[in-house]
């Protein structure tokens, strides 16, 4: 194979390009030496961000090592907003991830102002008001 026009030198070796299981076993092999071990039945991970969205791992792969205080989450992730996941997600809330939610709650009651409207128009649902003067005792025994 040459890499020049006519009269240049041949190129002695073509060059292989590395995969990338290299590196995945060099990791490996690093968090063996951390003494990472594997947690099995972890259903799903919940990283919470800043700024209120959450970074969801759905089956993931948990490795830990207790001692050197790591661990180790791999599968794949997805960026969504605390909306999405809240009916499942409230118990594994912790009270930095409070504020969060009250700000939710706020975004929710502010950007749905029909909601508030909505108990005042329910109003015909309930219990009507007496008619003034009116003794219902004398219209039964009538």
């Amino acid at each position: 194979v040459r890499t020049g026009g006519k009269g240049s030198v041949r190129r002695k070796h073509k060059v292989v390009h590395k995969t990338t299981t290299k590196d995945d076993t060099r990791l490996q092999s690093t968090l063996k030496r951390l003494g990472c071990n594997s947690i099995p039945g972890i259903e799903e991970v919940n990283l919470f961000k800043e700024d209120g969205g959450v970074i969801h791992f759905a089956q993931p792969k948990v490795q830990a090592s207790i001692q050197a205080n790591t661990f180790v989450v791999s599968g794949n992730a997805e960026d969504k907003k605390l909306q999405e996941l809240l009916p499942g997600i409230i118990s594994q809330m912790g009270p930095d991830n409070l504020a969060n939610l009250k700000k939710l709650a706020e975004q929710l009651g502010a950007g749905a102002p029909g909601a508030a409207g909505g108990a005042v128009a329910d109003d015909d649902d309930d219990v009507p008001d007496l008619v003034d003067n009116t003794n219902f005792e004398d219209a039964a025994n009538q």
